[in-house]
């Protein structure tokens, strides 16, 4: 069923519990209208759709930009991140030491500090980076290729995969992604793979990486083919006796013998080669194509992905392999993206979205990593390998928790987390409610109907005063106007 905007009250507790709209009752008529999601405003700016759907919230400034230089050079600019300057982003970065770290050095970080601190700088790139699709599909990576922090010894392990495994390949080629996934500590150790043995195979990993990696669910594999998986990933391990070290391949615990996978004959004594041969016959597969196709989809269109525009994604990761690059333009440039209705924003989005286009300045303090996790979205903790989910209904139940970040981020009550609306507001000259709602509108990126605006004004009076300022913009950052991009 749709999620009406009475729902969306019902459900975040704003009609009973709040006393912010409580205080704007008048207000509550456009808050809570008897119609669908089809028929909210949505923006009518082919350009802010796109950007919503590239960017975790475009700011004024990337709009404008947007718009003079176009959306298909804008979306070419994005495709080659290392050419945009993200100087802001990488002086923000440097307090947090981990980033440089090896391997044989983080381990000495004690568990709660490293987890809290890959949080922050997660959250700092989602604000502040500027080559925003690319940490748009970093997170879409890391979901994909899921591994918790919570899981021993992920805590120190999933810094090292960011930085090796997902970050680099983020916008490269599919095929070197699985790769360097399958010879990732981090993955190894999440899934029980330092336990698969020649003669005691763990079929863990060999199962994931067939369901959740590369074939997805109804991707046409048996039990037999992840038994023989299985038995290609023997020995794939790392190097320390405590799993604290780097992707190494234990010849003694390989089983050597032929396998069948997928009706392909891989013959005996091929050794470690076995898996690269599995990589490579994954990739090939049809089944393959049609899963990365329908999760890229899904992400960027609509929860229930249109088939049209799924063959298409499939048929460019057939053609050029698996080109991450090549599957986004046409996922981008196609009509069902410019059509598609609004998608319901995840905790991350919602908070990079709003401290972004709010201008707020951030440390990504523990405040704001416990807000995401009441929201649902502790960032790298989802216990299962399947990663965060991206649908709509996973995430009804997170609507209070978005009202309460709404009012603490505009009422200042998030340490280490501060906006200057007096000083946004000056800056455009804004002296009426009605200049006020405008404003926020352009910051917010939605538009809404002179009738509501005309509402929202009978409610707040005409006069702009500090605390009128903050009861506004917290009401629009509660609504459903907000919840969705």
């Amino acid at each position: 069923m749709p999620l009406t905007r009475r729902k969306f009250l019902r459900q975040s507790g704003l009609v009973t519990a709040s006393t912010l709209l409580a205080a704007c009752s008048p207000a509550q008529e456009w808050l809570v209208p008897r119609r669908t999601l089809d028929d909210w405003p949505t923006a009518n700016d082919t350009m802010l759709h796109a950007l919503n759907r590239m960017t975790f919230g475009p700011t004024a400034d990337e709009r404008a930009y947007a718009n003079e230089i176009g959306l298909h050079e804008w979306i070419e600019e994005q495709l080659a991140p290392e050419s945009i300057n993200d100087l802001r982003t990488t002086l923000r970065l440097q307090r947090f030491d981990i980033l440089a770290m090896d391997t044989s050095l983080i381990f000495d970080v004690r568990e709660e500090p490293i987890r809290r601190e890959f949080q922050q700088i997660a959250l700092v790139r989602a604000i502040y980076s500027r080559r925003q699709l690319y940490e748009v599909m970093v997170d879409f990576w890391s979901d994909h290729f899921n591994i918790s922090t919570l899981k021993m010894p992920c805590a120190w392990l999933k810094p090292i995969d960011d930085r090796e495994v997902i970050r680099p390949h983020a916008l490269g080629n599919f095929r070197d992604l699985l790769w360097a996934s399958m010879q990732s500590p981090a993955m190894l150790l999440y899934l029980d793979n330092q336990e698969n043995f020649a003669g005691n195979p763990n079929e863990n990993y060999a199962r994931e990486l067939m369901e959740l990696h590369t074939l997805g669910i109804d991707g046409g594999y048996t039990q037999k083919d992840v038994q023989e998986v299985a038995r290609c990933l023997t020995g794939w391990s790392v190097d320390d006796v405590l799993c604290k070290g780097q992707f190494q391949f234990k010849e003694d615990q390989h089983d050597d013998t032929a396998k069948t996978v997928l009706g392909q004959h891989i013959p005996a004594g091929n050794g470690q080669r076995d898996g690269e041969l599995l990589c490579d016959m994954l990739v090939e597969q049809p089944a393959t194509a049609r899963f990365i196709a329908t999760k890229l989809v899904r992400r960027f269109v609509a929860d229930d992905p249109p088939e049209f525009l799924v063959a298409a994604a499939a048929a460019t990761f057939t053609q050029t392999r698996g080109d991450i690059k090549d599957m986004l333009r046409t996922i981008l440039h196609s009509e069902e993206f410019a059509a598609a209705a609004p998608k319901f924003k995840r905790p991350l989005h919602f908070v990079a979205g709003m401290l972004r286009q709010l201008n707020a300045d951030t440390n990504a303090s523990p405040d704001l990593l416990e807000a995401m996790a009441l929201m649902g979205q502790p960032l790298f903790q989802w216990p299962t390998p399947d990663g965060y989910p991206d649908y709509t209904d996973a995430w009804r139940d997170t609507l209070m928790p978005r009202w309460r970040f709404a009012l603490a981020l505009t009422t200042g009550n998030i340490e280490g987390t501060a906006i200057d609306l007096e000083a946004l507001m000056r800056a455009s000259g804004t002296t009426t409610t009605l200049e006020a709602l405008d404003q926020f509108a352009t910051l917010l990126g939605f538009s809404f109907s002179q009738k509501h605006k005309t509402a929202l004004v009978e409610q707040f009076g005409a006069e702009l005063t500090t605390e009128r300022l903050l009861i506004i913009l917290a009401t629009l950052l509660a609504s459903p106007y907000y919840q969705w991009r």
